[in-house]
């Protein structure tokens, strides 16, 4: 008898405690992604089991969060995935367009729009604008704290060096572009003469190589001009394989996202 009055006072306890664990399991909201950059700030700051969509190249190559991304759904970003997921936050930086947008302010869910942050407060910004629509505060301090730290041990480091960026497309960055401030980050002074994105002028690098070059990109073997693109023309691969500082794979400089940092902190290793 007294096992079964014991008993009854788990049971009486659980029940009491369910609505409570309930609320507590629904505390996060539902969460999704519209394209590949917003996967990434979606994988490191939701809960995953917050999670009800990704882009369907979340776990592509050049994808940061990729392991991250295994197992969780994949959705387009349509009007009918969105009612079939039923999220109560959509992260976006170019995903969707302005009839989903309008789609979703009619059924109250919120749009956390990404800024393509040329910068690393542009970048500190994108965290915390995320992190407060999530409640996940605290995670998007640490995140941060840990690219600052990076940014920290590259400060520097390569001071003196200047360095052109170059992509297989044959385009280079200039200021204004958040290759520019990881650069900038780690020490070295920019060779690019015009601001943004912009062909580099290739013949004159041919004939007359940079001191310090940066790759981005060279990981990428799509068609088109990642394959082919005149930045991986021979006679300029020559001219700068000896004075290539690093190669940047695409998952470190295809989104503005923390992990930037980790760029800056691989030239500026290199750069010693």
């Amino acid at each position: 008898m007294a096992f079964v009055r014991g008993l009854g006072v788990v049971v009486a306890t659980l029940l009491v405690a369910l609505p409570t664990m309930s609320r507590a399991l629904e505390a996060h909201p539902r969460v999704m992604s519209l394209d590949s950059c917003a996967d990434q700030y979606v994988l490191a700051l939701a809960p995953r089991t917050s999670i009800v969509g990704l882009s369907h190249r979340a776990g592509a190559p050049d994808s940061y969060m990729r392991a991250a991304a295994e197992g969780l759904p994949r959705r387009r970003g349509t009007i009918e995935a969105l009612v079939s997921a039923r999220p109560d936050v959509v992260v976006r930086l170019w995903g969707g367009d302005a009839r989903l947008v309008a789609a979703l302010d009619r059924r109250g869910v919120r749009t956390v729009l990404l800024d393509d942050a040329p910068d690393f407060p542009g970048v500190r910004a994108n965290i915390r604008r995320v992190a407060v629509a999530l409640d996940r505060r605290a995670a998007g301090e640490a995140l941060i704290a840990r690219m600052d730290a990076q940014l920290a041990v590259a400060r520097g480091r390569g001071q003196g060096i200047r360095a052109l960026y170059l992509t297989p497309s044959g385009y280079t960055a200039g200021s204004g572009t958040l290759i520019d401030a990881l650069m900038a980050a780690a020490g070295l002074t920019n060779a690019a003469r015009s601001p943004y994105y912009s062909p580099a002028p290739l013949e004159a690098l041919v004939l007359h190589p940079p001191q310090a070059a940066v790759l981005g990109l060279f990981d990428r073997t799509r068609a088109g001009a990642d394959r082919w693109g005149p930045g991986r023309h021979a006679a300029l691969r020559r001219a700068v394989q000896d004075r290539t500082l690093a190669s940047l794979p695409g998952a470190v400089v295809g989104c503005p996202a923390w992990f930037a940092a980790e760029a800056s902190l691989t030239i500026a290793r290199a750069a010693q």
